[in-house]
C-alpha cells in the first residue's frame, strides 16, 4: 500500500528529521561534523574521535539523552547549537513536502508535528526553514518527558490532542518510532524510505512505505 485512506483521517502526526527534513544534516552533524571539531579539541583525528565517541552514542540511542543538546554539552564540552550552525546551509526540506502539507491542511486535517529532537533543534532548524505556519501544533519528546518510541508516549499525546487514535496518521521514519504507535492503536501508520537523500532507499517490510513524503498526497 503507497496511500492512505484519507476519509479515516481526523489528524495528522508528522515526524521531523528524516520525514519532513533531510537526515542528511543530522548524520553529517553526528557522523562527521562532531568528530572533527571534537577530534581538534582533543588532539585526534575524526576517525579516532570517531572511533571513542560511537559508543558512547550507542549507549544512549533511543533515550531522551540521545536526543538532548544539553546533555551532549554536558558530555562533550561542546556548545552543540553553535556547531550545527556551522552546516545550517544543510537544513533542508526533502522533495515537496510544502506542496504535502499545504494539502493537507486545504483537506481540513489537523496537522501537528511530534519530533524526538531537542526544543532548542527545533526553534534551531524552523528558523531556517518556513514549515512553522503549515502546523497546528508542534511538540517535542522532550516536553512530554518520554521519547516517541517509549511505552505511554502516546497516552501523554492523547492529553494534549483528544483524537481518536484509530482515525489518526502518522509518518515517520524510524522503524522503532512506528513500532510503537502501532502498538499505541495509532490508525494508519506509515514509514519514509529515503529519509537522508544521500543514501539509497531503505528496504522496509514492517510497514507500509514511501520514498517521498510527497507521494500521501491527499485527492
Amino acid at each position: 500500500m503507497k496511500h492512505v485512506d484519507w476519509s479515516r483521517v481526523d489528524i495528522v502526526f508528522l515526524d521531523m528529521d528524516g520525514t519532513l527534513l533531510d537526515l542528511h544534516f543530522d548524520n553529517r552533524f553526528w557522523i562527521e561534523h562532531i568528530p572533527l571539531r571534537w577530534g581538534e579539541m582533543h588532539g585526534m583525528t575524526q576517525q579516532q574521535a570517531f572511533d571513542e565517541l560511537h559508543p558512547r552514542f550507542k549507549a544512549v540511542e533511543g533515550t531522551l539523552d540521545w536526543y538532548s543538546v544539553e546533555y551532549w554539552k554536558r558530555e562533550l564540552g561542546m556548545d552543540i547549537v553553535a556547531l550545527k550552525q556551522e552546516l545550517a546551509h544543510l537544513i533542508r526540506p526533502l522533495p515537496k513536502v510544502e506542496e504535502f502539507l499545504m494539502a493537507v491542511r486545504e483537506a481540513g486535517k489537523r496537522v501537528v508535528l511530534l519530533t524526538n529532537a531537542h526544543d532548542h533543534t527545533l526553534e534551531f532548524k524552523m528558523a531556517q526553514i518556513e514549515l512553522g505556519p503549515y502546523f497546528d501544533a508542534m511538540y517535542t519528546s522532550h516536553q512530554f518527558g518520554l521519547p516517541k518510541e517509549g511505552v505511554g508516549f502516546w497516552d501523554l499525546v492523547e492529553e494534549k490532542e483528544f483524537f481518536e487514535r484509530n482515525r489518526a496518521l502518522f509518518v515517520d521514519d524510524s522503524l522503532r518510532v512506528l513500532a510503537n504507535a502501532r502498538a499505541s492503536g495509532i490508525g494508519q501508520v506509515i514509514a519514509i524510505s529515503r529519509p537522508d537523500s544521500q543514501q539509497p532507499v531503505r528496504e522496509v517490510s514492517e510497514f507500509p512505505a514511501v520514498e517521498e513524503i510527497h507521494e500521501l498526497m491527499p485527492g
